[in-house]
């Protein structure tokens, strides 16, 4: 599947420390490289059935700040994303819209990309479209099987069995709760929460994950090894970024909600499948909310990107505003950030054509700008470094306004 058009990214000379980031499985900051040249990251997609709020763009930007920083300290980047376009959240939607769920995927696709665009988000060199890799999944559940991985659980409204994964079964590279670090009681809340089917009767253990979903009336299904039917969520994760980058990865990526079950399952799925680790790190952004709760599509108090490039916003302004708060954090989205982004752009835009001030120091203001970012990230303190550059009468130079661009994203003057 095709992703979008990439934008132009300077080179930027100068020796650019390896990035840090924080590791939720490790609870510190790590350099997920190892000291590697390559750099493999994965970030989970999205289910494409009401996009992009504001929640998606900062975590996707988060972890474009990731290749950005990682490409300026020369490192060989190598991206994977997958789309969830095959979901319960997608086929409720459609039903109660009354569309072919396959063209509300397309079109939410579509409008990802444009928004990716205008936001100057690097895209990924695989963008996967889950329903383009079913035989591909089926063929690795019907190996965790066979490896008794997994097992079948009679299912009354279909004519095939589900197929869950054996969280309890010992494997070399993954115990449950490695990457959560999360008690049982906390997983089994979540499960419920987030997806899961901790009530489901017939399975092994309440935690157990479902890798296929036998065919019922009425869902989308497909011919495979293990009968009629259609992955579950957490092992097409696990497929695409083992195919796509080889395991292990440097980063697997995505929102803090995706802590417990999927980032958890997803490992214990590439641990039994492939003897590996899934991921060096699990690096993840926090959440943003809108009128005190959570931005989500099922509260519907949604702060999209095209609501508020439609309302006339510069789309640089929008990657400010979410660059001036830490990605791991969890923040409230106020409508005075964007008010407040535009005048600090305005005045970034102003000192890049200006030409006043002095040049002795704007070396000294790259090396804080890289120091910063690579930092775990800190594009607050990266912003604050302009602010205080300009504050400071340092002069813009073409190195600081490239800079800019490369690792911020944002071209000014």
């Amino acid at each position: 599947m095709r992703a979008w058009e990439a934008p132009d990214v300077p080179d930027v000379p100068g020796n650019a420390p390896r990035p840090v980031v924080h590791d939720t499985a490790a609870g510190k900051p790590v350099d997920p490289t190892r000291g590697d040249d390559r750099a493999a990251l994965y970030v989970c997609g999205i289910t494409p059935y009401d996009t992009t709020h504001l929640g998606h763009a900062a975590t996707y930007l988060a972890f474009d700040t990731l290749g950005r920083v990682w490409r300026d300290a020369g490192l060989d980047v190598e991206y994977a994303q997958n789309t969830t376009d095959v979901d319960d959240p997608l086929l409720e939607r459609a039903t109660r819209d009354g569309v072919d769920w396959r063209e509300l995927a397309a079109s939410q696709i579509d409008l990802f990309r444009r928004d990716m665009v205008s936001l100057r988000i690097l895209p990924p060199d695989d963008f996967v479209a889950v329903t383009d890799e079913v035989e591909r999944i089926a063929e690795a559940v019907a190996f965790l099987q066979e490896t008794g991985y997994a097992y079948s659980v009679p299912t009354p409204d279909s004519a095939g069995d589900d197929v869950y994964f054996d969280v309890q079964r010992p494997t070399e590279a993954w115990v449950l709760g490695d990457e959560s670090g999360l008690d049982r009681d906390t997983m089994l809340t979540l499960s419920a929460e987030r997806g899961g089917d901790p009530d489901r009767a017939g399975k092994r253990d309440a935690l157990d994950p479902l890798l296929w979903r036998a065919v019922r009336a009425g869902e989308p299904s497909w011919e495979s090894p293990v009968g009629e039917g259609r992955p579950g969520w957490h092992i097409e994760c696990s497929v695409i970024a083992g195919d796509r980058l080889g395991l292990p990865i440097s980063v697997q990526g995505g929102g803090s909600d995706l802590v417990f079950p999927h980032h958890e399952m997803s490992a214990g799925h590439a641990a039994a499948l492939a003897h590996q680790p899934l991921a060096n790190a699990y690096v993840h952004t926090g959440m943003i909310a809108y009128q005190g709760e959570k931005i989500s599509k099922s509260l519907g108090n949604l702060v999209t990107v095209r609501g508020l490039l439609d309302d006339g916003a510069d789309p640089r302004a929008i990657r400010l505003a979410l660059l001036s708060h830490r990605y791991s954090d969890d923040w409230e989205w106020f409508d005075a950030e964007l008010a407040s982004a535009t005048r600090r752009l305005e005045t970034w835009d102003a000192w890049a054509t200006g030409g006043a001030g002095h040049a002795d120091d704007a070396v000294d203001v790259v090396t804080r700008i890289r120091a910063r970012v690579a930092d775990d990230l800190d594009t607050p303190g990266a912003v604050a470094a302009v602010d205080t550059a300009i504050a400071g009468g340092t002069r813009s130079t073409p190195e600081l306004v490239d800079l800019i661009d490369a690792l911020l994203g944002i071209r000014i003057g």
